[in-house]
């Protein structure tokens, strides 16, 4: 008997194993942990060595489920090894966080910092 499964695009939470992370050699992931307030906020990260003008990478904040609990977070699931800004708005950052190859790297957004969407 061969099991079947089936794959459906949800906008509601995403569950457990439903993120696919490409890490591996010089390749890292990052999830951005934030409040249930910074929910559709595009939280960008730019390499630290390559200055305010860097190119950013942006992630959405969602609703993530943990067994009972829904967590709140942005996943960038592919980023080359190295220290990145996390931008608050345009020109501020709210802090640092460094990329491994072949790990998850961790931020939480500190309490009290409020996110401005870049202007369009």
């Amino acid at each position: 008997m061969t099991a079947t499964h089936h794959h459906h695009h949800t906008l509601a939470p995403s569950y457990t194993g439903t993120v696919v992370l490409d890490i591996g050699g010089d390749t890292g992931a990052l999830v951005i942990h934030t409040g249930p307030e910074l929910l559709g906020a595009e939280i960008e990260v730019s390499p630290v060595d390559r200055g305010s003008t860097a190119p950013r990478t942006h992630s959405a904040v969602r609703p993530r489920r943990l067994g009972d609990a829904v967590l709140h977070s942005a996943v960038y699931p592919e980023l080359t090894a190295g220290t990145y800004t996390v931008w608050a708005t345009d020109d501020v950052p709210v802090g640092t966080v460094t990329i491994n190859g072949g790990r998850v790297g961790e931020f939480t957004w500190p309490d009290g910092v409020s996110y401005h969407h870049p202007a369009d």
